[in-house]
């Protein structure tokens, strides 16, 4: 109780100090790198977080977005980003770690952490909570058409040929190879490099039913009828069920991906105090709840869920049975070595396998051979033209 009230005490002081809390300065702007369709923004009778965090607290916040854990990374690696909040998911939370790329947090700046829940605050991609704060955590799951699809139960739907030209798949490595993994019966995190060859050959199989490999795109694709079956994240999945009644969600028998989304301040932050104050802000249980009401996705905060809709919080999309939770697995970091087959065998798979890649390359060369050829041609008939 005493905590408890220590917390609110702590937080109306926070209110009234403003920008001056923690040594912010007024007037910074704060740049803010999360997923789409992430954040409460003022739509729909939502709250608008980053609006308020500004009237709360005098500073600004410059809000950009990316669609994959890769992207964000390749941001953050090419030496380019200017962020002081970024939102990774676990296992990129880890590589970021183990490259030195994040800066350890203050959690003095960070009292609300206390209402993280307590089996949130010591993850395996995080060891003792030092570079993170949760943000959501979900699950994966399969989207269907109930007027093309019959309820699928195992993820062998994507791979059913009566729906060739309507599934989407994940644009993304980590995603997609474990949904292949889930079939095979193996663990998302293994350092087995014939795994992984087997796992890529069957997303190869899968490559001609594909209509697109896409991320955010879903929503669209899925609520046209353009495509019928796709695999994405549960707090997505409520949105478009609630949104189009033809759409049903399921978490597939062969168990699928527990993730966590994390707020962490890069190493390059220029403004940590302020970005710990937006972590802060961001886990008072009032705010968590208004914004997950509108993201969808689970709150790690158990106090935050009394200011759910109840349509949220007794939702089993948002929070599925402990039956369900007892069949995931978490991605962790994966050894260079692996991470690099992963990759290679990735791009074999978009691109249709090392035989299709070997044909693209003798076509390109054939182009050029041809190209050279009548370079020469034209060359050798001026020649001729001067000479005559």
């Amino acid at each position: 109780m005493k905590r408890f009230l220590c917390g609110l005490l702590c937080a109306a002081l926070l209110a009234c100090l403003g920008p001056y809390a923690f040594g912010a300065e007024e007037g910074v702007t704060i740049n803010v790198y999360n997923w789409g369709e992430y954040i409460a923004n003022g739509t729909d009778g939502s709250m608008d977080i980053n609006a308020e965090f500004t009237r709360r607290t005098g500073i600004r916040v410059n809000y950009t977005t990316f669609d994959s854990n890769e992207s964000l990374y390749s941001k953050l690696a090419g030496g380019g980003a200017d962020y002081d909040i970024i939102i990774p998911s676990d296992y990129m939370v880890s590589k970021l770690i183990g490259e030195g790329r994040l800066a350890p947090l203050d959690f003095d700046n960070i009292p609300n952490y206390q209402y993280i829940d307590e089996n949130f605050q010591d993850p395996s991609y995080d060891p003792g909570g030092v570079y993170s704060v949760p943000y959501t955590w979900g699950v994966v799951g399969m989207f269907y058409n109930k007027r093309h699809v019959e309820e699928p139960q195992s993820w062998e739907a994507l791979w059913d040929s009566r729906y060739a030209g309507k599934i989407l798949m994940f644009d993304n490595p980590r995603d997609a190879f474990a949904i292949a993994q889930f079939r095979l019966g193996f663990d998302v995190n293994t350092q087995n490099p014939d795994d992984w060859e087997e796992a890529a050959q069957l997303l190869k199989g899968q490559k001609p039913l594909v209509q697109a490999y896409v991320m955010d795109q879903i929503f669209d694709k899925m609520e046209s009828g353009e495509a019928w079956l796709a695999p994405y994240y549960a707090g997505d999945a409520a949105i478009l069920v609630e949104n189009n009644e033809d759409i049903g969600f399921v978490v597939p028998k062969e168990g699928t991906n527990f993730f966590v989304d994390a707020m962490c301040v890069p190493a390059t932050s220029r403004h940590k105090e302020e970005a710990e104050a937006y972590i802060n802000f961001l886990c008072d249980p009032e705010i968590a709840g208004a914004n997950m009401d509108y993201v969808g996705y689970s709150t790690p905060e158990t106090a935050a869920r009394e200011y759910l809709s109840p349509e949220v919080a007794e939702n089993p999309i948002f929070y599925p049975d402990e039956e369900v939770l007892a069949n995931t697995q978490i991605f962790i970091n994966l050894p260079a070595e692996t991470s690099s087959l992963v990759d290679k065998l990735w791009a074999e798979v978009k691109m249709g396998g090392p035989g299709e890649s070997a044909v693209l390359v003798a076509i390109i060369l054939g182009f050029l051979a041809v190209y050279i050829a009548i370079i020469l041609y034209k060359r050798r008939k001026r020649q001729k033209e001067r000479a005559a």
